[in-house]
């Protein structure tokens, strides 16, 4: 074996590490934004918008409204997203979305930034309610092409006044100089009212042993490239 085959090996592992990873589709990114993005205070997130840095930034706090509504369980929200999606090619695809919310901002000590609620797609990441039977079952919902016993869901995600929230996003100033956290320099707006551990079994799609491998695969190649670069080091030398 050679310090060549020991590269392309490396490279083989370090590319499928990355196939995998891209198959969790948009909470691939999410989740490594939610692991790289640098935190800073609200008060700091004010600031920078103020003076027009548009940095992609972190925040934490209390999330806040003073026109919250309930849900069926008398929980007061600040946003809600149903979804009715059926299973196509072992992939769920939204046929209705819908969605409330009301302004709210989320508070750290005596500073508060809002949050753009319309930005929120797949950064939202909370844990899920869900309902799973077939098209019949929900017959008003369903396209008229889909057979009777396609796989159907709703999955419902919202967000309740009385949670703790992490944000990523960059904060902008409106007209009137209020702030808030939304999408931009590329990226998504994220909300998460989850610990970043658990985030990341909810982006993974309960998954476990798709991140594993990928976490073998990407210790792998890298080990490869080491001793490959290693033994043609070694190599020239001698």
């Amino acid at each position: 074996m050679t310090p060549l085959v020991l590269a392309l090996a490396g490279s083989v592992a370090l590319v499928g590490a990355v196939l995998v990873l891209r198959s969790f589709g948009p909470g691939y990114r999410v989740g490594r934004l939610l692991a790289s993005t640098p935190a800073v205070s609200i008060e700091d997130a004010l600031d920078a918008a103020q003076t027009g840095d548009r940095r992609y930034v972190r925040v934490a706090g209390r999330i806040d409204s003073e026109t919250d509504f309930e849900d069926e369980h008398h929980r007061p929200l600040v946003f809600r997203r149903r979804r009715f999606e059926i299973l196509r090619r072992g992939r769920w695809v939204a046929v209705d979305d819908s969605r409330e919310s009301v302004p709210f901002v989320v508070n750290e000590g005596l500073a508060s930034i809002g949050i753009d609620a319309d930005a929120l797609d797949a950064g939202l990441v909370v844990i899920p309610r869900e309902a799973v039977g077939t098209a019949a079952d929900a017959p008003d919902r369903a396209p008229p092409d889909v057979a009777a016993d396609t796989p159907f869901r709703l999955r419902v995600e919202q967000v309740s006044s009385v949670e703790h929230a992490i944000v990523l996003g960059v904060p902008v100033a409106d007209g009137a100089g209020e702030v808030r956290m939304t999408a931009g320099v590329g990226r998504p707006l994220v909300l998460t009212t989850l610990e970043q551990p658990e985030a990341m079994r909810i982006l993974a799609d309960g998954r476990r042993g798709g991140p594993l491998l990928a976490t073998i695969l990407l210790a792998l190649g890298g080990g490869l490239l080491v001793v490959a670069l290693a033994w043609a080091v070694v190599g020239a030398i001698r």
